[in-house]
């Protein structure tokens, strides 16, 4: 069985290392170093779920509740698990099913929609679909590590885009081999696609934005920069590329406020000594108008 580290999942999930610890604390996922493909499954769910902007607690109190009430040891992997207004529903045995109110429904568009027929004459579920295409992703990123098998994970991702076109993770990771090519015309594409499949995936706007700020249209990329910050406030590098961005503007007060920030979410990284450098110049040289105004604090802009 292939077992991935800690850093392996932060990675191929594209997850913050605090939200990670976040769900540890809240007792969702347990403290380990290293996960299985069923872990990454698990961690995918609670990645989509917060997404919608779910709260940690809503989503345990909802998983303990389906652990008392069906038996079910780990919900999250062994059921499929739904949005149902403001808590979490799980299709199970046919129905779905709120665990917090009891609430059970015949899951009628689950019946009619589970089975796809392929051309061969035989039959998979949207499940088995779903498992054959994370397993996919998973091959892909491992070629991606291996410059002599990039093209195998070039052909990979748009082999799962042609099954699933609204997989923003395989659209960001086609994206940024194109990026890394130089064909920015596509990755601004694929980046793009991502933002559509997925409007609440900072690290496609953040992509996005990259590619924009290298085709020196520098007003889309402040706006993607700023709508990764918007999704995840502590985004150390989506603060530092949009300070960057503002000083290519002349916008250097705007730019002061995220040098700042992110001097203070990585403040001994390999970037922060330039993040100080910047911040410290333009207080030196506006400190009167940033200060002061007539003897009150004037908010920086941005």
């Amino acid at each position: 069985m292939s077992r991935y580290s800690r850093q392996d999942v932060l990675r191929i999930l594209h997850l913050h290392h605090h939200q990670l610890a976040a769900w540890e604390r809240a007792g969702l996922v347990l403290p380990t170093e290293t996960y299985s493909f069923a872990h990454l499954s698990q961690l995918r769910t609670l990645r989509d779920l917060r997404a919608t902007r779910l709260p940690s607690r809503t989503i345990r109190a909802s998983v303990t509740a389906m652990q008392r009430m069906s038996g079910v040891v780990n919900p999250l992997l062994e059921s499929s698990v739904v949005r149902h207004g403001s808590r979490v529903s799980f299709r199970y045995a046919g129905a779905l099913l709120d665990p917090v109110t009891h609430q059970l429904s015949f899951d009628f568009d689950q019946s009619i929609t589970e089975v796809l027929q392929v051309a061969n004459g035989g039959v998979i579920t949207r499940s088995q679909r779903a498992v054959e295409v994370q397993e996919m992703f998973l091959r892909a990123v491992q070629f991606e590590e291996d410059a002599s098998t990039l093209d195998a994970a070039a052909l990979l991702y748009n082999e799962i885009l042609q099954m699933n076109p609204d997989h923003a993770p395989a659209s960001i990771n086609l994206g940024t081999i194109h990026y890394n090519r130089r064909d920015f015309a596509r990755a601004e594409e694929l980046y793009r696609n991502a933002t559509v499949a997925d409007p609440d995936y900072a690290l496609a706007f953040f992509d996005l934005g990259n590619v924009l700020d290298e085709t020196l249209q520098l007003d889309e990329a402040i706006a993607s920069y700023q709508r990764a910050i918007a999704l995840v406030p502590h985004y150390a590098d989506a603060h530092y590329n949009l300070a960057l961005a503002y000083e290519r503007q002349g916008e250097r007060r705007r730019a002061l406020r995220h040098w700042l920030m992110y001097t203070r979410l990585d403040p001994v990284g390999p970037w922060a000594s330039h993040a100080k450098i910047q911040a410290r110049k333009i207080l030196s040289s506006e400190r009167l108008s940033i200060v002061s105004r007539r003897g009150q604090p004037v908010p920086i802009a941005g």
